[in-house]
């Protein structure tokens, strides 16, 4: 039978614990909150008073449901308070020997079959059980900041911890109506083990002027559709607690994506937390404000003071295919005179109507008149031959992803092109130097990765190679711009900003997967719902294709030799069984046929 919980306990009413605290007595529970002293238990109702309060202007809660839920709630500042609760809450800040001592003195005070939680986010349940004379009734209870808000709830097991607990504790987490994942003791448990490796990756970027704090943080939004960038969440979490949860998952891993940056222990230093110290990787306009204020990083312009912007009128577009074709739709939607190149008069024919065809989709749903859709039309035509393309402005290039293929054809652009025209790539990850090295004019060549689908996705990654010149990357800057895009410059590397910070997480998960630390259900519910992620790794997985994925993560980990880039092994078994995601019907999942 299971057990009842009656009365909760919560040690510690800082933000977590406050927001914990709140869980509970939203649900009914008559909750006793311990604090070390009457001011922090003072400060800790403040917290309290001020959610409820902004529940009920939003609507949320009644003035009297909020009365009630306070009156559910008596604050402490004595343990021995917590001697008739069925189930305690540990919410203090994470150190081992501090959670440990309490969890020793808890265990003193409470009833034999009272179970203990700890809400850490990183360190080790089993070190704190075992300090307890009840190891098998300690588990591990992570709550999401803001906890009345986030759904996701980790429930640590330790390799002690009694099976009924852990199946009680679960119905009880889903009694509050939060998404209850059960998973063992390691450093991070599922969350924080695939985000902080993100995160640290992020800060290793901006720590080597890859790209700009803003460009890091927008490729990641518009380009997988994140509600933060890494650079500005990681402002949010606190540069020091990044550090604290880093340092324990390399401590435990030894995997070098999790040893912290050491661009964290600089700023630390120097007092620059994130937005509770003010500063971090953006200035803020007060401690504790989530206003971003200019400073002296903050660019006075995408596109540099001092770089000649050409002029760009005509454009040139090689290809037919998907990409292809949205390209096609953008630039004439942008106003350009548009000529799409391809192999056959047939699949000329094929790009127009796809075009034609979104055009029309547009038009059904209200978003564009016929009149519209016709001129727009009207800018596109289309050939065959390679040497119509000999007055374009700006060439770019969507043929298959091939180096071979892409190298001939920027070798056969550079003869017919006139001079000063620029040459573009959207490879998503083969070096564009090599294209640039097939022609007799670098300085003219550039990556213009889109996202697919390209009428729809914001994102342009604006990649230049050594050899590109300030005047050909401003255009393009420029030209994105005039597209209603969002353009991001990065330096020519494999992987660009996105695909190089999204692909370690999802190989991340593969591997987490392997260990049979979580299922593939619960990893994909983590990441939903304890990090706003718009899907799960194995979804976001079967969607790319995992073939896609598994030729991204051997380019990175080709060209940046780190043994934590090396592809999941259940990934390159899973491609080799021809299981490549939705496309073929079965991936980590399998689909319904069409």
């Amino acid at each position: 039978m299971a057990r009842e919980f009656r009365t909760v306990g919560v040690v510690g009413l800082g933000t977590m614990g406050a927001g914990i605290v709140e869980v509970f007595a939203r649900s009914g529970l008559p909750v006793v909150a311990v604090e070390v002293d009457a001011a922090a238990g003072e400060r800790g109702r403040t917290h309290l008073e001020a959610s409820t309060s902004r529940a009920v202007k939003r609507g949320k809660l009644s003035q009297e449901q909020a009365d009630e839920l306070l009156g559910r709630i008596t604050i402490a500042t004595s343990l021995s308070d917590l001697a008739g609760v069925d189930l305690v809450v540990e919410a203090i800040p994470e150190s081992l020997d501090a959670k440990a001592k309490l969890f020793a003195e808890v265990d003193k005070v409470v009833g034999e079959d009272t179970i203990l939680c700890s809400n850490t986010s990183s360190l080790s349940v089993t070190e704190l059980a075992v300090r307890t004379g009840r190891p098998g009734k300690v588990v591990g209870m992570h709550f999401f900041n803001p906890a009345p808000v986030q759904k996701l709830v980790e429930l640590v097991r330790t390799v002690v911890t009694e099976p009924d607990v852990v199946d009680d504790v679960k119905a009880f987490a889903e009694s509050l109506d939060k998404v209850a994942v059960v998973i063992g003791d390691r450093a991070g448990f599922i969350a924080n083990a695939l985000l902080f490796g993100y995160l640290n990756h992020a800060a290793r970027m901006y720590e080597e002027s890859y790209a700009s704090r803003e460009d890091l943080d927008a490729g990641m939004r518009y380009g997988c559709g994140y509600p933060m960038g890494p650079l500005a969440l990681l402002d949010l979490i606190g540069l020091d607690t990044a550090y604290e949860i880093l340092e324990t998952m390399y401590a435990e891993s030894r995997n070098l994506l999790h040893a912290p940056a050491p661009v964290f222990k600089q700023m630390i230093t120097a007092g620059l937390l994130g937005r509770k110290s003010g500063r971090g990787f953006y200035t803020y306009e007060a401690a504790h404000s989530s206003t971003v204020v200019p400073d002296k990083l903050t660019p006075a312009s995408t596109i540099p003071e001092d770089a000649t912007v050409r002029d760009i009128g005509r454009v040139g577009v090689v290809g037919t295919g998907t990409m292809a074709s949205g390209i096609v739709e953008v630039f004439a939607k942008a106003g350009y005179d548009v000529l799409v190149r391809g192999r056959s008069e047939s699949k000329v024919e094929g790009a127009v109507a796809t075009v034609r065809k979104s055009l029309d989709k547009s038009v059904a749903r209200g978003r564009l008149e016929e009149a519209d859709r016709d001129t727009i039309l009207a800018r596109v035509s289309g050939t065959t031959a390679l040497e119509d393309f000999a007055d374009v402005d700006l060439v770019v290039e969507a043929v298959a992803e091939e180096l071979d293929v892409k190298r001939a054809m920027f070798g056969a652009l550079d003869e017919i092109c006139k001079p000063g025209a620029i040459l573009a790539t959207t490879t998503s990850s083969l070096p564009v130097v090599e294209c640039a090295a097939a022609t007799s004019r670098p300085g003219d060549v550039i990556g213009m990765h889109f996202f697919n689908p390209a009428p729809a996705m914001k994102l342009v990654e604006v990649v230049s190679t050594i050899g590109t010149s300030a005047d050909a990357a401003a255009t393009i800057l420029d030209v994105c711009q005039k597209l209603k895009k969002v353009p991001v410059s990065c330096g020519d590397r494999a992987g660009f900003i996105v695909n190089a910070l999204l692909f370690p997480y999802l190989n991340d998960a593969v591997k987490m997967l392997e260990a049979h630390y979580a299922t593939a259900d619960d990893i994909d519910a983590a990441m939903k719902t304890g990090c706003a992620l718009p899907m799960g790794p194995f979804e976001l997985l079967d969607v790319v294709g995992l073939d896609v994925s598994l030729a991204i993560e051997r380019s990175l980990y080709s060209e940046f030799r780190q043994s934590g880039f090396a592809p999941a092994p259940l990934l390159e078994h899973l491609v080799t069984a021809g299981r490549l995601g939705r496309k073929t019907g079965h991936g980590f999942r399998d689909y319904a046929k069409r």
